[in-house]
């Protein structure tokens, strides 16, 4: 299981990229996404709607269970992966790269982990 150090995460497993001009990338963490088991459906926040930090904003369907997403932070929505809607599988093969959820402009966050941290929380 890999947990990229560049990242930072929620006890939600979500993680967070750091901000680029003012905007992180969100996604679910690779341990999510196994323990989901394979992703069919992902709805999404709409761009311009205001996520807040710690509550649901989207969820995703596995073949096993429904799961809420959750922001990491408080913010507006830039911009949604259509890559995911189109093909939620991505969210299982490529987590952190091509199976990112949603980009935000951060106004405000919870308290994130770092990558070790989240290794420990996650008890791998």
């Amino acid at each position: 299981m890999s947990y990229p150090q560049q990242l930072r995460y929620s006890k939600e497993h979500e993680w967070l990229s750091a901000a680029d001009n003012g905007v992180s990338t969100v996604g679910i963490t690779e341990y999510a996404a196994n323990a989901l088991g394979d992703v069919v459906f992902a709805q999404l926040p709409e761009v311009g709607e205001t996520v807040t930090a710690g509550e649901t904003c989207g969820e995703l369907e596995s073949t096993k269970s429904v799961s809420d997403l959750y922001s990491p932070v408080t913010g507006e929505v830039t911009e949604t992966n259509q890559d995911v809607v189109d093909d939620p599988s991505l969210v299982n093969s490529a987590p952190y790269e091509g199976g990112w959820l949603f980009k935000v402009r951060v106004e405000a966050e919870d308290e994130l982990l770092s990558a070790d941290e989240y290794k420990e929380f996650s008890g791998n």
